[in-house]
């Protein structure tokens, strides 16, 4: 991917979109081509035609979704899978016709079954069933994925899809009900500091483990990959196998432990309670990373120091 590369960053605002803007800025990358929802609506097939053919984009990293918590992914499913196959078919579909280089799509670990074995290696995949508080959005990115494979198969493209874990960082979306949990852990642990109040109630048991990687960290995972010798990225997208690859931190975490973290960083003396009528969701969802660490990357941002950067990301959004 050559520094004057044409490059698209689809979903360039959102958390993980703007992070990969960051990182390939840093890399020495300024030919890049970004549009915000209000230019440039994804689910439109004619307005996705029309851009591609204008700007014909080399290299594409869809980081463009629909994304919710646990409250918002059981409340909204028709939304989540309509507006996100939307998306992928309509950007993979146009990057094919474009002869885009290499195209990146970001997905989630929700696509993988819900009691699956740990940590979770890639060709799990479809092996059994997913979470049902998700299943909509996991479906949806799971059909991302098939997308990738088929064009790679039937027309020789050159598409991965990356599955990051549970992601936090600038940017994120602290909305006390569709935020996920990090996020709004860090909200309601801060008002109840700022309100006085003895305790922060938290949904579920407390016991759930999940693992947690910083977007800055998962954005230079994703410009590394899309970086690889021809060679390399090549055999990423061997048509034998689902262009699959997990980008996580390869340890986790109970819920009631990153909540005592969260309090540690703030600044909260208070207590928890757990409320056991609202889901846990997965038990556990810890990603085997091998295959990206055999590669030669791995993070470099620590839960705690992420967190601490985190938090003042959201007291200087919440003073604007």
């Amino acid at each position: 991917m050559e520094r004057s590369a044409r490059i698209y960053v689809a979903g360039h605002t959102g958390l993980a979109g703007s992070a990969i803007v960051r990182a390939l800025r840093a890399a020495g990358y300024e030919n890049l081509i970004l549009r915000r929802h209000a230019d440039l609506e994804l689910t439109d097939s004619r307005a996705v035609a029309q851009f591609f053919e204008r700007e014909r984009p080399e290299f594409v990293f869809l980081a463009a979704a629909k994304v919710g918590g646990i409250l918002a992914n059981d409340r909204y499913p028709a939304d989540f899978i309509v507006e996100n196959l939307a998306i992928e078919l309509n950007v993979i579909r146009e990057a094919a016709a474009a002869g885009v280089r290499r195209l990146l799509l970001l997905g989630s670990s929700c696509i993988y079954p819900r009691d699956c074995p740990q940590p979770i290696r890639e060709e799990y995949l479809l092996t059994g069933p997913l979470e049902p508080t998700n299943r909509a959005y996991a479906i949806a990115k799971i059909a991302g994925i098939e997308l990738c494979w088929s064009y790679n198969r039937q027309h020789g493209t050159k598409f991965l899809a990356a599955m990051p874990t549970n992601l936090y960082g600038p940017g994120d979306n602290y909305h006390p009900e569709h935020s996920h949990v990090l996020a709004a852990l860090i909200r309601k642990t801060h008002e109840a500091k700022t309100r006085g109040e003895a305790t922060v109630t938290i949904w579920g048991s407390g016991r759930p483990r999940r693992e947690f990687l910083h977007a800055d960290d998962m954005a230079e995972a994703c410009v590394f990959l899309m970086r690889l010798p021809e060679e390399t990225f090549v055999r990423l997208v061997a048509p034998r196998t689902a262009p699959l690859i997990n980008v996580g931190a390869g340890k986790d975490i109970p819920i009631a432990e990153l909540a005592a973290l969260i309090a540690g960083v703030v600044g909260y003396e208070g207590g928890f309670t757990y409320d056991p009528s609202k889901p846990d969701g997965t038990p556990r969802k810890l990603l085997d990373v091998s295959r990206l660490a055999a590669l030669g990357w791995r993070p470099r941002i620590g839960l705690r120091e992420g967190i601490a950067a985190a938090y003042r990301d959201f007291l200087a959004r919440s003073e604007r």
